[in-house]
């Protein structure tokens, strides 16, 4: 059935608000700081067939895991009859579509009409617990998935609309923080039954027909849409390639590559070549891979157009079977935001010279995330903290990079708020503060990183830590220097001082410090080109000293 295309305009923006929606409803139904602070999550919507509509706020990471999880889900359950109304089907296998590691759970509902399956409404969110070896499911040392955590493959949380009692109790059996875990479950399914209950508004407002149509119309429009933005970008094969260090258990460097290959019809992204799985947790799913090659597609293309399965016919990905960005079961993946983060980069290095108008220098490429669990010295209850870490960004023609910015992977994601930090956890943040370390400059300097401290106020906590871009700094563009270095110190009652890239559950007794320092961005442009006004103000703010003025810049303070 057709229809006039200002009512297919108004279903399509209708859509895309149902994403922005069962955004909102998460943030005020979860339990745990990491979700709704922090979160750590998206929401989205497909047609019947698993295409993306539109996805809500969030993780941008999570770009291609929540259409490929609908399309697992019907591999599933293949047959008429198999998924009926009311049911929920929960899963967070990371081999399959949807999966990342087993902390990301996605939440599937899926939305009929008269018996007849029109769309899905899909929610991903990080749970801070689903069990395992070390408290917030995370290990630097995992070297099976087994010890990751609780897995779900793609099972029924309602059958038709009857909770799965037996299952919410090997849930709370097996996790650290029971009450806030099922909570932030419950969050999930409340989400994506709002997504699913507008969806079925529009149907009930303007008809079925006309919302598939406009649903195969907003497809349309992104493949188009993309198309035009293809067109203007310069043709050719572009080749990079870069390490994640370490794998947490001794292995590495790991080496991956990459060749983009750009034409008027598609852009090819081929990771041929890239070295094998890990021992340790760094290991990412080709359903990561796909996200993140997605994330940079749509930056090199156009970040206005709404994110949609349409934009993506255009993109072809090549990957072998078992390299480290396409891991096998049962490898681990806790980490695997470390190489997903990479994969992302070097393609980004590989286009960087050719589109300096669109791509940066290299920037802190990690997620920084740290873990903290101990006994809460007020409440004597487990506190679990979870918390990625801002960093800095490269700097780009015409303009410095942005300084205290998440990676890459984050997209709308957010710092825990000292106040509600300090209440909920046995941590005292003492400083949050812009570094000063080496690196970065350039005619426009890279972004700069921060410095976070953490005392310890409870009778003992564990961190456990894991960071890349820790040996080898940012890459500088069109000449500008590499930026600095991510890392951990630990500093102890005596004064002395351990350094880590990754560790797992390391003892931090009362009053000792963790100190988290990201890196700055790469510098673009040669430095000895960056005016001296400019320099002048990055004196006065504190972002360099006069020995960096003097020996990068060639600037000499007035006495």
């Amino acid at each position: 059935m057709s229809s006039d295309v200002f009512t297919q305009e108004i279903i399509k923006d209708a859509l895309v608000a149902v994403g922005y929606e069962m955004f909102d409803a998460m943030i005020r139904t979860s339990m745990s700081p990491i979700i709704y602070e922090t979160t750590d999550f998206a929401v989205g919507v497909t047609d019947a067939r698993g295409n993306l509509l539109a996805q809500g706020n969030g993780v941008a990471a999570f770009l291609a895991t929540l259409d490929t999880a609908v399309q697992s889900t019907l591999l599933h359950y293949p047959k008429a009859g198999d998924v009926l109304p009311g049911d929920v089907i929960i899963t967070n296998i990371p081999y399959e579509g949807g999966g990342t590691h087993l902390s990301d759970v996605v939440i599937l509902v899926p939305v009929f009409h008269e018996h007849r399956l029109i769309a899905w409404t899909v929610n991903k969110a990080h749970w801070t617990e689903v069990g395992g070896a070390q408290a917030g499911s995370v290990s630097t040392n995992a070297s099976e998935i087994f010890q990751e955590g609780l897995q779900f493959p793609f099972i029924k949380l309602y059958e038709q609309g009857r909770l799965n009692e037996a299952l919410v109790a090997v849930i709370r059996a097996n996790v650290r923080l029971p009450e806030s875990t099922i909570g932030d479950m419950h969050a999930g399914v409340a989400a994506a039954r709002v997504g699913a209950r507008r969806v079925s508004e529009l149907v009930d407002k303007y008809g079925v027909d006309h919302v598939v149509a406009a649903m195969d119309g907003l497809l349309d429009y992104g493949e188009r849409m993309t198309r035009e933005e293809l067109a203007r970008l310069p043709a050719g094969t572009y080749e990079a390639q870069d390490v994640v260090e370490t794998d947490g258990v001794g292995g590495g460097p790991f080496t991956i590559k990459v060749k983009v290959t750009i034409s008027a019809q598609k852009i090819t992204v081929d990771y041929t070549g890239s070295c094998g799985p890990a021992k340790g947790p760094i290991n990412c799913s080709y359903t990561g891979l796909v996200t993140g090659v997605r994330c940079v597609f749509k930056a090199i293309t156009n970040p206005e157009i709404p994110a949609n399965g349409g934009c993506f016919r255009l993109l072809e990905i090549i990957c072998p079977k078992g390299t480290l960005i396409s891991a096998q079961a049962p490898a681990p993946v806790s980490l695997y935001y470390e190489p997903l983060i990479t994969a992302m980069d070097v393609m980004w290095k590989a286009l960087a010279p050719v589109m300096p108008e669109r791509l940066p220098a290299g920037h802190q490429r990690a997620v920084n995330a740290t873990f903290v669990a101990g006994i809460h010295p007020d409440t004597k209850e487990l506190f679990v903290m979870g918390e990625p870490l801002v960093g800095g960004w490269g700097g780009a023609s015409g303009r410095d990079g942005d300084g205290g910015q998440f990676c890459c992977a984050n997209g709308e994601t957010y710092n825990i708020p000292t106040e509600l930090f300090e209440s909920r956890y046995g941590l005292k943040v003492e400083q949050y503060a812009f570094h000063d370390e080496d690196g970065g400059a350039g005619q426009f300097r890279g972004g700069k990183g921060v410095v976070l401290d953490y005392r310890v106020t409870a009778d003992e906590a564990f961190v456990t830590y894991a960071s890349s871009r820790t040996q080898v700094p940012p890459w500088g563009s069109h000449g500008g220097q590499p930026g600095s270095l991510n890392g951990l110190q630990i500093i102890r009652s005596d004064g002395s001082v351990s350094h880590h890239e990754m560790c797992t559950a390391v003892r931090v007794a009362k009053g000792e410090l963790i100190r988290l320092t990201t890196a700055t961005g790469g510098g673009f442009g040669d430095p000895r080109q960056r005016p001296r006004e400019l320099v002048e103000r990055d004196l006065r703010n504190g972002y360099v000293t006069p020995e960096q003025a003097r020996r990068d810049y060639g600037h000499v303070a007035a006495r």
